[in-house]
């Protein structure tokens, strides 16, 4: 079996490695991969935020098994498209990845069926999130809406910390990951406050 696995990062070396290990592997390949999976595999150097781009090495290198690593391109549909290209592939759908690509998305899923979830208000602007903070106190967690690489967490044992935290997201610390914050506690309840300029986005 021919497997390619998409990313460059420490998550995907880890399972190169362990797909390297596999009696049904013929070749491996990592996308762009670094300079630890290029012992124990062939690097790809393609782009892969070029969806187009990936598909045709796919079928260059005549890929049997596809496994998408990065959050970013899950979000992005990366598997979708690899499916629909006709290949077997290891990756969340484009509409299952906004469980990870947006916070306030996965709260509102965690709403609608009655998951149990730290109480929350989402904010789409900083005046908002700094007087929610101020009404709600320390400790509390402040947390870019979408992806931020694993920065875009905060959680702040006082209010300054907290309030430095939105105003950093909304200067734009996180690009368009911070142009929405969710706000949590520090224990699972449903908050009963809302945000008068924000509604919560449907989950259907």
């Amino acid at each position: 079996m021919r497997v390619l696995v998409i990313g460059s990062g420490g998550r995907e070396h880890a399972l190169a490695w362990k797909i390297a290990q596999s009696p049904l592997l013929t070749k491996l390949f990592v996308m762009p991969g670094n300079g630890g999976t290029e012992a124990i595999a062939e690097n790809l150097s393609v782009d892969i935020t070029d969806h187009a781009a990936v598909i045709a090495a796919a079928k260059a290198q005549n890929i049997d098994f596809v496994v998408v690593g990065p959050d970013a391109q899950v979000v992005a549909g990366l598997g979708d498209d690899i499916r629909g290209a006709g290949f077997t592939c290891f990756c969340p759908s484009k509409e299952a990845g906004q469980l990870e690509g947006s916070k306030s998305f996965t709260k509102a899923l965690c709403d609608e069926f009655d998951i149990p979830t730290a109480g929350y208000a989402r904010f789409e602007d900083e005046a908002s999130a700094l007087a929610y903070i101020y009404t709600q106190g320390a400790p509390i967690v402040i947390k870019a809406d979408g992806l931020a690489a694993g920065k875009g967490v905060t959680v702040a044992m006082s209010v300054e910390e907290a309030e430095e935290a939105i105003i950093d997201c909304f200067s734009g610390a996180f690009g368009e990951s911070g142009a929405a914050v969710v706000i949590e506690d520090l224990k699972a309840r449903k908050s009963a406050f809302s945000s008068s300029a924000m509604a919560k986005p449907s989950c259907r």
